[in-house]
């Protein structure tokens, strides 16, 4: 049997707004999402600090700074006519094809 492909509300290059956690009320661009663990990676969002060990690529190691995941149960796309968080739907266009559209203004995202 063949594997669904998940369908998440968000997509790479979306801005949404953090609903949880230490990033809680910021919004950010969708960087990738990583469907494995259901988790995004939101550009300048939930930095972390790695100490990094030296190696070749990186000759002095050190402590670096970089973006953990979110879970995508935490993110809630915001809507680009209005600026505001809203809930997604989904629904046919006239050419038969699935599209997002903003469930506040009824209007069509992407």
């Amino acid at each position: 049997m063949e594997k669904e492909k998940k369908k998440y509300h968000i997509k790479a290059g979306d801005t949404v707004k953090v609903l949880a956690g230490n990033s809680k009320g910021k919004t950010g661009k969708v960087v990738s999402i990583i469907t494995k663990t259901d988790k995004a990676i939101i550009e300048g969002l939930n930095i972390v600090s790695r100490h990094m060990k030296p190696s070749a690529s990186n000759p002095n190691g050190g402590i670096i700074k970089k973006e953990a995941p979110i879970h995508i149960s935490n993110l809630m796309l915001v809507d680009p006519a209005t600026g505001e968080a809203t809930r997604i739907g989904r629904k046919l266009n006239n050419e038969g094809k699935l599209v997002r559209y903003s469930k506040t203004t009824e209007k069509l995202i992407d």
